[in-house]
């Protein structure tokens, strides 16, 4: 039996997130729980009875694509981040984005289904997704069949929460009034995404310099001090 060497895909959805960088993004779904994103559904399936029976499910599987990587050529062994960036290994022993096909796979909790302007959306929590991310599919997921007990992972530990995060007065007020004008818990986002350390690895032990990430509309600048992360202030329109 002959397969074809490439195949067509339709995109089923876009999705609207906090992120609009891939600096910044968690390394996995999950781990920033304040992180917030809607998956819009596009034409013909834009239904809401494609999405009959979804409510009776707390998690989905999202298969997407990463489309801010798709100019960049993939390898077949990489470093990944986790492991300090020098040990090398096989691109499919790991997650990394650049890949013989840029589709990655996530499990993330939802929330609101509904429609709006004609436009159907699911709402995502935790999500790992880069704004504007096409899906190509979204499958329920299930317990019983998915959680797998007995699984192992010794080369890539859960990532922990090293150092804690400060806000200096002045990005204290920016939060209040950012979360006053756009109704957005932007402080406790930021707190999470900053948490898990978004710098590469080579720049672990760099203190000092000053960062930049975008979430929503919001420019955070911060910067690691000896034994925390501050966050200094926060622009934004």
């Amino acid at each position: 039996m002959s397969l074809p060497n490439s195949f067509q895909f339709h995109t089923i959805g876009i999705v609207h997130s906090c992120y609009k960088e891939k600096f910044g993004i968690p390394r996995q779904p999950g781990l920033v729980t304040e992180a917030t994103a809607r998956l819009e559904l596009l034409p013909p399936f834009n239904r809401m009875d494609t999405l009959d029976g979804l409510e009776n499910f707390s998690h989905i599987w999202v298969q997407f694509v990463f489309h801010a990587c798709m100019t960049e050529n993939w390898k077949a062994k990489i470093r990944p981040p986790r492991l300090g960036g020098k040990e090398k290994m096989g691109v499919f022993a790991t997650r990394a984005t650049h890949r013989p096909n840029p589709i990655g796979l996530s499990a993330i909790k939802i929330g609101r289904i509904y429609q709006e302007n004609n436009k159907v959306f699911i709402d995502l929590h935790g999500a790992d997704l880069l704004d504007g991310t096409p899906v190509l599919d979204i499958k329920p997921y299930l317990p019983y069949a998915d959680q797998i007990n007995e699984a192992k992972a010794e080369l890539t530990p859960r990532p922990v929460q090293t150092k804690q995060v400060c806000f200096t007065q002045q990005a204290n007020v920016h939060c209040a009034e950012y979360e006053a004008l756009h109704n957005r818990p932007i402080k406790a986002l930021i707190e999470q995404v900053v948490s898990q350390d978004p710098r590469p690895s080579y720049m672990a032990k760099q203190l000092d310099r000053e960062h930049g990430i975008t979430l929503w509309n919001a420019n955070i600048k911060w910067c690691a001090r000896n034994d925390h992360f501050e966050i200094i202030r926060v622009e934004y329109q």
